[in-house]
């Protein structure tokens, strides 16, 4: 990057907020997806001001710019693909108002979110998109991919909570969109255009937050099961019962397997999937629907076990969001996938990813948000054997094509990225996907935002950007 662009850059941030050190570089080259691209440099806005003056200075001089939060998105959105500039939002983490009377929070986007949710659960308040990277993940972030979690089957996901935001364009100027009211329709809804569009329209700088009551109780049960087709076929019976459970979530064996030791209690030999169910609402309602659970599932071939303690049901969230980064003990690498399916066809997805793991000689778990239909499926590899990573790919395309039959689509909530991109075409027509394409130049004529991220690129096409811009080798 020039120097006279590397010169503006701490004027605007100060000197010691700019990283262009090959060893400070490294750290922000690669996110959650495993892949790897340097940028030139890493600046740590603390401002509206300083992230408008950034942009301006980047669609004059047309260098690209990658928006970040905590680097934990699975899809490649915070890899800066064709180099340029990492816009690190870290500093701007203040929560700047709980509004109690109306259930407001306004919060600038390097809030972590567990740590929005341990504020408001002290007034006795919840925010709840709940993705299991909470411990770390930002609320920017949250909203650049439209985050779900386990909570989305009754609470819904990002795209629900968020009903105003301040962002700054690729042109520098600062927009504000949505209301703080529970109601308004004047205008496009820009706020919901620009959540999940992963950073490729503009950055968030502030997000306008709905909140709810804490629930005054919850119960927790855990449901064994002998065999995955039995787990996956009872969860669109709980649903058709009348159980409204808060969060509903699946495990494969092999996803069993490698995050067994963290529960007290070992499960029977006979277990090879089970579904973590919890209720929440008052006291009266739990109560009623826990007895429903209990009834329901009298007759059927389960094992039932409740949590007695928040220490045990803490252990079981424990087990459940340790998954993904434990599943490594199996593999050293992995194609992580987050299908949706209609919750009636998790049935037929789990056969196919059995039959994918058969055919393909591979590792394949599964696991995730059954109460809506999201499941996480991971493709273990050793991407350091050619042709082992080569039928990791062959059954991620072919796990997006049997996805596509039953109904689905190929992101719940980790986005596009650079990951899928080559695959949207499969789900998005031509007709659409062009006025998707219209909108991001519309936004961002000169493609400084992010780019190569959804969109399909070319072999060998860099980006607008990269072509005649202020770019050198560092």
């Amino acid at each position: 990057m020039k120097q006279e662009i590397l010169h503006q850059l701490r004027t605007i941030l100060g000197r010691e907020n700019l990283l262009t050190a090959p060893e400070d570089l490294a750290c922000y080259s690669f996110d959650g997806s495993g892949g790897k691209t340097p940028p030139q440099a890493v600046a740590f806005p603390d401002s509206t001001e300083q992230v408008a003056a950034i942009l301006r200075l980047a669609d004059s001089h047309r260098f690209p710019v990658i928006p970040r939060g905590a680097g934990s998105g699975m899809t490649g959105g915070a890899l800066p693909v064709h180099g340029g500039l990492v816009l690190a939002l870290g500093r701007m983490n203040r929560i700047l108002e709980i509004d109690t009377d109306n259930l407001i929070a306004v919060v600038q986007p390097g809030v972590i979110t567990g740590e929005l949710q341990s504020a408001l659960q002290k007034k006795g308040l919840m925010y709840p998109p709940d993705p299991a990277s909470l411990k770390f993940c930002t609320l920017g972030g949250n909203a650049a991919e439209c985050a779900g979690g386990p909570s989305a089957v009754k609470y819904g996901v990002t795209r629900d909570y968020i009903i105003g935001c301040e962002a700054v364009l690729p042109s520098g100027k600062v927009i504000t969109t949505g209301v703080r009211t529970e109601k308004g329709v004047t205008g496009y809804d820009l706020t919901h255009l620009l959540i999940g569009s992963e950073g490729t329209l503009a950055i968030f700088t502030k997000l306008i937050l709905r909140l709810l009551p804490l629930p005054e109780a919850g119960k927790t049960f855990l449901l064994l099961f002998s065999t995955i087709e039995q787990a996956a076929e009872i969860v669109a019976e709980i649903l058709r019962s009348g159980i409204m459970p808060c969060t509903l979530e699946y495990m494969d064996q092999t996803a069993i397997s490698v995050v067994g030791e963290m529960l007290s209690t070992p499960l029977p030999d006979t277990t090879r999937a089970l579904l973590l169910l919890e209720i929440d609402g008052t006291g009266e309602e739990v109560e009623l629907q826990a007895g429903a659970i209990r009834t329901f599932l009298a007759s059927r071939p389960v094992i039932l076990q409740e949590a007695a303690t928040e220490e045990e049901r803490q252990q079981l969230w424990q087990a459940r969001r340790s998954i993904s980064p434990a599943t490594f003990s199996i593999k050293p690498h992995k194609i992580s996938e987050d299908v949706v399916v209609p919750r009636s066809k998790i049935p037929n997805l789990v056969h196919c990813t059995n039959r994918l793991a058969g055919e393909l000689e591979l590792t394949i778990l599964t696991f995730g948000h059954a109460g809506d239909g999201n499941i996480h499926v991971n493709i273990m590899i050793d991407k350091n054997d050619p042709q082992e990573y080569d039928r990791g790919l062959k059954a991620k395309e072919k796990l997006f094509k049997e996805v596509l039959k039953l109904g689905g689509t190929l992101s719940g909530e980790h986005g596009i990225g650079t990951t899928k991109a080559a695959f949207l075409p499969l789900e998005i027509t031509p007709a659409t996907l062009s006025l998707m394409q219209q909108i991001k130049q519309l936004f961002d004529p000169n493609n400084v935002l992010n780019p190569g991220k959804i969109f399909p690129e070319a072999p060998g096409k860099t980006g607008f950007c990269a072509k005649g811009s202020d770019i050198e080798n560092p």
